[in-house]
C-alpha cells in the first residue's frame, strides 16, 4: 500500500512551511509539477466522486463493495481509479480478508485546504 505524500507536505524538514495558500506565494516549480499530479488525479469526474465518497462514507473509510454500487462502471474500473487517487497520496487502503478499505488522508485533506484557501488579499 502507498504512503506516498503531496508533493508539498515534504518540504524541507519544516514541518509546515509549505503549507501555504497559493495567493501567499507563487509556488515553486517543484511544487507546481507535484501539485499538478494531484490535480490530475482529481480531475477524472468518477475519481473525483470517488474521493468525496470516501472522505464523507460513515467511519471515514469505506470499501470498495460500498462504492461500486454508486457507479456505472465494472469493478476493475473502480479499482483503477482508486489506485490512482492512491498513488496520488490522496487516499490509505488496508486489505482486511479479500476486500480493501479506502480511507481519505487527513493530511492531504488539510493540505489541499490549505492551498486552496482565500488567504488575505491586499487591495
Amino acid at each position: 500500500m502507498s504512503k506516498k505524500l503531496l508533493p508539498l507536505i515534504e518540504g524541507e524538514g519544516e514541518g509546515d512551511a509549505c503549507a501555504t495558500a497559493l495567493v501567499a506565494e507563487p509556488l515553486t516549480e517543484v511544487e507546481a509539477a507535484g501539485l499538478a499530479a494531484v490535480f490530475k488525479a482529481l480531475a477524472d469526474p468518477v475519481r473525483l466522486r470517488l474521493f468525496s465518497l470516501v472522505a464523507s462514507h460513515a467511519g471515514g473509510e469505506a470499501c470498495v463493495c460500498d462504492l461500486a454500487a454508486s457507479f456505472d462502471v465494472t469493478q476493475p474500473t473502480i479499482s483503477h481509479h482508486l489506485k490512482v487517487l492512491r498513488e496520488a497520496g490522496l487516499l490509505d487502503s488496508e486489505r482486511r480478508g479479500t476486500w480493501i478499505y479506502y480511507r481519505a488522508r487527513p493530511e492531504a485533506l488539510a493540505q489541499l485546504s490549505t492551498l486552496l484557501a482565500p488567504g488575505a488579499v491586499s487591495a
